[in-house]
């Protein structure tokens, strides 16, 4: 009996996500284990796993698809022994519809894969002239690829259509619509190639510098959001293109934040030439070990101490209630190439030095790839925000609900400094500012946690005990 693949809830919160990486195409045969999918969720890219053995017979969305609901049917496998192309047909229909119109032998008549459609669609390749290797003689993907790498293919018999009257529709696919609003080419001065002068991707890569372009008084593109048509400015060049699930996730959480929690910022300056020297014997001490602490590790362990030692800070407001943690759970701000995640370092007050900046790397590089798992950065019981490697002095992050306080930390640098014997000196001093959730936690215990910070990181052999 065939299986049907369904869109996973990769994490509690997922309703819909993007299939954004196909790992198998049809007629592979996968075991359970087997790695099918990259699925694209708000925070993070995650891959998707094979429960059962068969043969894929049918792919049903294809890569790329945005805004898939979960339990939306992707793909079809067909069970062992069972005819993979058979799995895959539809059910017969009860009577053909009579005013169906025939369409083109490179369309619906020839049996492909919709990649292998698209594919040939944007390449401007006629299916009748390709011979399939996929299950039952039907064309995938690959032999496209290979009949035009090979020039095997016939360009779709279809003559090339005239330049298309201004105003007039402009027959285009997709993508070369795309590529040509992002080179500002006006469609209705190009001659298609592809099926019935269709204007496809070649089309548009190879148009000239002197071709038509759209004049400064035209409206904005048909594929642009209205919030965005009603922003742009046409007479400036531009590109537009679509927020990625993550930056949308980040714009709406950090809006929420900033309109239903009351912040209060909090900065202290802090001393770090103890921190400093502490690191580099640390660091000779742990040179066998393949070790090598960051001033952002020690940060994180007196950041989680602080909480511990402070607890009023280490909460989270819960509407008629206030949720108090026994751990510090610090989330860790990273910027990733899609926009910023927060990977966890769970017990931060706990952990080694050494355990902390281990799991910091793992988690920091897994996060770059998208393959963190969604336990590695949902929850956290605090943040911690370091920009001072931009050089920035000081900033004021916004907090991440629920939880209840972010520690903002600027670059250390020289300054002047009133020494213990209360001479004029200079000092590595780096400005650290607290941002609180004013219904949770007051001035004063946002104070105190700011000065048992302070007091860990001016006197970090206090962190080690």
């Amino acid at each position: 009996m065939p299986i049907s693949l369904k869109m996973p809830a990769l994490s509690p919160t997922m309703e819909e996500g993007t299939l954004a990486k196909w790992l198998v195409k049809e007629g592979d045969s996968v075991s359970a284990g087997d790695l099918l999918a990259e699925i694209e969720t708000d925070k993070a890219t995650m891959e998707f796993e094979a429960i059962d053995d068969g043969v894929i017979a049918k792919i049903l969305v294809a890569e790329g698809t945005e805004n898939v609901k979960v339990g939306t049917e992707i793909a079809i496998i067909a069970g062992e022994g069972e005819d993979a192309s058979a799995a895959a047909a539809p059910a017969p229909k009860a009577e053909a519809t009579p005013a169906r119109i025939a369409a083109p032998a490179s369309d619906d008549r020839v049996k492909a894969s919709p990649s292998a459609k698209k594919l040939a669609t944007d390449s401007g390749v006629d299916l009748a002239s390709i011979a399939g290797t996929g299950p039952g003689g039907r064309i995938v993907r690959e032999d496209v690829e290979a009949a035009i790498k090979g020039g095997g293919a016939k360009a779709a018999s279809a003559p090339a259509a005239a330049p298309t009257a201004s105003g007039a529709r402009v027959k285009a696919s997709p993508l070369a619509k795309r590529i040509a609003a992002a080179k500002g080419l006006d469609l209705t001065g190009l001659t298609g190639t592809g099926p019935n002068g269709r204007i496809v991707k070649a089309d548009v890569e190879n148009a000239k510098v002197g071709a038509p372009v759209a004049t400064v008084a035209a409206a904005p593109t048909v594929h642009a959001a209205p919030e965005t048509a009603l922003i742009l400015d046409a007479r400036i060049p531009h590109t537009v293109e679509k927020l990625s699930g993550m930056r949308k996730t980040i714009a709406r959480r950090l809006t929420e934040s900033k309109q239903t929690v009351p912040h209060i910022y909090l900065t202290v300056d802090i001393r770090l030439d103890r921190l400093l020297a502490m690191r580099t014997e640390m660091n000779a001490a742990l040179e066998a070990k393949c070790v090598k602490l960051s001033v952002n590790d020690l940060l994180l362990k007196a950041l989680g101490k602080a909480l511990v030692a402070v607890p009023k800070c280490n909460v989270a407001f819960a509407g008629a209630e206030l949720i108090s943690y026994q751990r510090a759970d610090i989330s860790v701000a990273v910027s990733v190439p899609a926009g910023l995640i927060t990977p966890i370092i769970a017990d931060a007050d706990g952990k080694s030095l050494s355990a902390i900046s281990a799991e910091m790397k793992d988690l920091a590089g897994r996060a770059k790839d998208g393959k963190l798992k969604p336990e590695e950065f949902q929850g956290g019981t605090a943040s911690l925000s370091n920009m001072g490697m931009f050089g920035i002095k000081q900033f004021e992050a916004v907090i991440n609900p629920p939880q209840g306080m972010i520690m903002a930390i600027g670059a250390g640098d020289k300054r002047p400094w009133v020494m213990e014997d209360g001479q004029l000196g200079v000092a590595s001093i780096m400005s650290a500012t607290g941002s609180f959730d004013h219904r949770a936690i007051d001035g004063a215990d946002g104070a105190q946690l700011m000065k048992a910070f302070k007091e860990f990181v001016e006197a970090p052999l206090g962190m080690l005990a």
